[in-house]
């Protein structure tokens, strides 16, 4: 099993292109290698095979975190099922994950929601959708620096809060608030669940 994220940038059109789709580049770059792994196409949209599926909900909310620390934000959603068309653009690629990601992603507009998953299990997804729903009742408005703590926590989870602190030029106290008001202990508590629970699904 594999997992596909389909995104676009939220609002692009109002934005100055050339500076966001850089910095969409840079925060994709860390995913692997373009077009293979993760693709930005049509300007604003773009597309990350993440290959470990318990890894998919983080990745996503850590491009989302990256985006939100620069003002910006992303519409995505998860697939999850098999790659079946192995070719050089993942944007080219076919299978399950893609199908689900991608027909997923046509209706979150309409849904007005900012990220969702689909593994074709109607109650599974449906319990996990409705999670990454709450959570996304604050994670859709994280400031700058709430978003900035996430991304770094996200990207060094050995560190401390005082080791965090120096990395974002912050201190310790300070650290302690930002992640208290981007509720990051509960967005890593969710993330847990969801690994555990897709263990489960792709070993059934």
């Amino acid at each position: 099993m594999t997992s596909v994220i389909t995104g676009d940038i939220i609002g692009s059109r109002q934005q100055e292109s050339q500076h966001w789709v850089e910095d969409l580049k840079k925060i994709l770059a860390p995913f692997g290698k373009t077009p293979n792994q993760w693709e930005v196409y049509r300007g604003d949209e773009f597309q990350i095979e993440v290959s470990n599926p318990e890894d998919a909900l983080l990745t996503a909310i850590l491009v989302k975190a990256h985006l939100r620390a620069i003002k910006s934000d992303a519409r995505m959603s998860i697939g999850f099922g098999d790659k079946t068309h192995n070719v050089e653009r993942i944007s080219e690629s076919n299978g399950s994950a893609f199908i689900n990601s991608g027909e997923l992603f046509e209706t979150l507009k309409k849904q007005k929601v900012n990220l969702a998953l689909r593994t074709g299990d109607l109650d599974f997804d449906e319990k996990l959708n409705l999670m990454l729903q709450l959570t996304l009742t604050f994670m859709d408005s994280w400031l700058v620096q709430s978003a900035e703590f996430v991304a770094a926590a996200i990207e060094n989870p050995t560190l401390s809060q005082e080791e965090l602190g120096q990395k974002l030029g912050i201190n310790q106290a300070a650290v302690s608030r930002r992640q208290k008001r981007a509720q990051f202990d509960l967005v890593m508590n969710l993330d847990r669940y969801f690994r555990k629970q897709i263990k489960q699904y792709s070993a059934s």
